[in-house]
């Protein structure tokens, strides 16, 4: 039985690659940080079979003991500050968890065990202002975000540990990947979120940002098995995974919204006070060396993706009103 050990285990990707690594037969290890207010929400189905262990990307030690203690074949690193928005707001402890983090994990696996297979969650973020349309493995970095700068550094810092230490090390280049697990400060589930409500009566408006915006937009359970597949090679390498589609998030609002029978128009509007300060204009990846290579490619479409996280959305709304002895007051989704 392999061990995989996740950092960031709790989190939207963490969850759907404990569960895709338990159904391979995995001892699955997850990091989790300590806090007053523990947050299991995503992993709760199969907490019972998996081992939890307490630690923290900004402690060096924590690390290294639980690598000691776990031995894993396999090591995920998922954990990050990953919102952009926040990245302006608090940019040092950004770059302490999402940039030098990732060289706490790399050197405890070099300390502890140089022959641990690395996989290090890199983002489309970093191609920011992109020189090509679709990006791949070999279109420059130009980050527009302390959140991309941090992950230009963390994909960079796992190439120079495959390159000076011989790691088995990888780079997945995760375009935006979304599900019902996603958290509702990221647009897509901001979007859903507010459908489900305004659908419900219990909203009227949704607030957001640059409804211009293209993205790449995927489904998380897809993208976790590309995560896999990475670490199962003769060779470590770095990879886009992508749709190979891109969608504006008016498109996005438009979807949503008509799976629950609305006009978007009516309820959606931009706040200018809700753009980035640098904006990403248009990101499509192309995922055409991971087909070939590894053999993957994505199985759930854009528009199944929104149905499902507006059907998910509404199934929890009327679960939360159904253990609610009032109704929660009207008022504009804002974020």
């Amino acid at each position: 039985m392999k061990k995989a050990l996740i950092t960031g285990i709790t989190g939207q990707d963490g969850s759907y690659l404990a569960e895709f690594l338990l159904s391979k037969g995995y001892e699955v290890h997850g990091v989790v940080r300590r806090s007053s207010t523990e947050n299991f929400e995503r992993i709760n189905s199969f907490k019972s079979r998996v081992y939890l262990h307490q630690a923290d990307l900004l402690d060096q030690l924590s690390l290294i003991n639980i690598l000691n203690a776990v031995r894993p074949e396999e090591v995920y690193n998922l954990a990050a500050q990953s919102f952009v928005p926040t990245s302006w707001v608090q940019p040092v402890l950004t770059a302490e968890f999402t940039a030098l983090g990732v060289t706490r994990v790399l050197e405890a696996v070099r300390l502890c065990d140089p022959s641990t297979r690395f996989y290090q969650a890199s983002s489309s973020e970093m191609f920011g202002k992109a020189s090509e349309v679709p990006q791949n493995e070999r279109t420059p970095f130009h980050p527009r975000s302390p959140y991309g700068v941090a992950k230009v550094y963390g994909h960079w810092i796992t190439v120079n540990y495959r390159e000076s230490y011989g790691i088995y090390a990888c780079s997945g280049i995760l375009f935006n990947h979304e599900s019902p697990r996603r958290g509702k400060e990221f647009v897509s589930r901001k979007v859903t979120d507010a459908a489900a409500r305004i659908s419900l009566g219990l909203e009227d408006s949704l607030s957001l940002g640059n409804l211009d915006a293209r993205r790449d937009w995927g489904f998380a359970g897809d993208y976790v098995k590309a995560m896999w597949l990475m670490l199962q090679q003769g060779h470590p390498d770095d990879y886009v995974i992508s749709s190979g589609e891109d969608h504006s998030v008016r498109e996005l609002a438009e979807l949503a919204f008509s799976h629950v029978g609305l006009d978007w128009k009516k309820f959606v509007h931009s706040e200018p006070t809700l753009l980035r300060p640098a904006e990403v204009d248009h990101l499509r990846g192309d995922y055409s060396k991971a087909r070939r290579a590894l053999g993957w490619e994505p199985q759930v479409s854009f528009r199944e993706l929104i149905a499902r996280m507006v059907d998910a959305d509404i199934e929890r709304v009327k679960r939360e009103l159904s253990l609610s002895s009032t109704i929660p007051n009207r008022g504009g989704s804002k974020g």
